[in-house]
């Protein structure tokens, strides 16, 4: 599900030399031709999608292989249209992934438990409520999709002293830069690592992805600057690198337990609207 064309609506959420991620919304037939390897989750709805002389009736929860050169067809035969989640790889990261060639000979896959958890991890995490990266779980769910497709675990070896001092080196520099438009691509550059073998050996080293531990950052900066500082909330948000106020304090509230103007409160010694300063620190 590459170019928009007639009676879709494609909204891109991320745009990577290495991964692209968009939300796609079809509700009448679309032909065209897969451009890059890619694999859709389907979030809402149904639709049907022929390709290489076969059909599929795709609902929720299934999921839609797009092989670079293939011709389809999405056709939609009841009034709702399908909406699904699309990550799209370069040939180079699906190499780096797991290239199992029988994973892109499926065309779609039915709604499967194994597969079903990471796909709405994703659709939280493009929806902004989950502080795991776009990017993370999109490399994540290939992995994952390779597995179950070719029955093979995908092998994992311990991180070799010098990963644990990349993933270190990596960690601090994410925190010495965390106001700015940091992301998995860029990180992984700075200690000299592919994107997916970053991601495994920082999540195995400090035991949070690295987007998490971004966030947390941010997240810890801003807790700082909300005791110390007198600037508004708004102000502070942008300040750590929150480019969104909602989301900022969304976030906040979740990993506080109160909104930033009630820890600010409390940091300051008045008293908490809704829970004591114990609560937020539990």
């Amino acid at each position: 599900m590459e170019t928009p064309k007639v009676g879709r609506v494609a909204k891109t959420l991320l745009s990577h030399s290495s991964m692209s991620v968009a939300n796609f919304r079809c509700d009448s037939r679309v032909v065209g031709s897969h451009g890059e390897s890619s694999i859709s989750y389907v979030t809402r709805g149904s639709l049907g999608y022929q390709a290489r002389g076969k059909s599929f009736d795709l609902v929720a929860g299934s999921i839609l292989v797009g092989r670079p050169g293939v011709d389809y067809v999405c056709t939609h035969d009841r009034n709702v249209s399908g909406e699904c989640l699309s990550f799209r790889f370069t040939p180079e990261l699906i190499e780096a992934i797991g290239d199992a060639p029988e994973v892109w000979h499926v065309d779609g896959v039915p709604p499967l438990a194994e597969m079903m958890v990471l796909g709405e991890l994703a659709q939280a995490a493009a929806n902004g409520t989950s502080d795991v990266g776009l990017d993370e779980i999109g490399m994540l769910f290939a992995a994952r999709l390779t597995e179950v497709i070719s029955g093979r675990k995908q092998r994992v070896t311990d991180a070799t002293g010098s990963d644990r001092r990349r993933a270190v080196d990596a960690a601090l520099w994410i925190d010495a830069n965390s106001q700015e438009g940091i992301d998995l691509e860029g990180a992984a550059k700075v200690v000299g690592l592919s994107n997916f073998h970053f991601l495994r050996v920082f999540s195995k080293a400090l035991g949070v992805t690295p987007h998490q531990y971004l966030v947390r950052c941010r997240l810890r900066h801003a807790a700082r600057l909300l005791a110390d500082d007198t600037r508004s909330i708004s102000e502070i948000a942008l300040d750590v690198g929150f480019g969104d106020i909602s989301n900022f304090v969304r976030t906040f509230h979740r990993a506080a337990g109160v909104p930033p103007r009630s820890f600010r409160q409390m940091a300051r010694g008045k008293r908490a609207e809704t829970r004591d300063l114990q609560s937020v620190f539990r």
